[in-house]
């Protein structure tokens, strides 16, 4: 799967890392659901750092459809509220 983190650019992601990646997707809504901004923060973060470890990144010049896009590590809690689907940023 393509993953696309806003402002950064793509990685490649195996399907079989989704398991993992989702336990962070779900303490992310949570705290999103409490208003917990820090705790919002450092899982976003650790979100992302995640799906840069275990992904492959694309070269700058790959425009490849993403099939998962990401927030900035900068973004805001009301812009990744925005994002949100019912299953959370991640599918599943």
């Amino acid at each position: 799967m393509i993953v696309r983190i806003m402002g950064e650019g793509q990685v490649r992601l195996a399907d079989s890392h989704l398991a993992e990646l989702n336990t962070l997707d779900e303490e992310l809504a949570a705290e999103m659901q409490q208003g917990d901004g820090p705790g919002f923060r450092r899982t976003l973060q650790a979100l992302l750092d995640e799906v840069r470890a275990l992904g492959e990144p694309l070269p700058d010049d790959s425009l490849e459809p993403s099939e998962l896009i990401l927030p900035s590590p900068e973004a805001t809690l009301e812009e990744v509220r925005a994002m949100l689907s019912d299953d959370g940023l991640l599918p599943g």
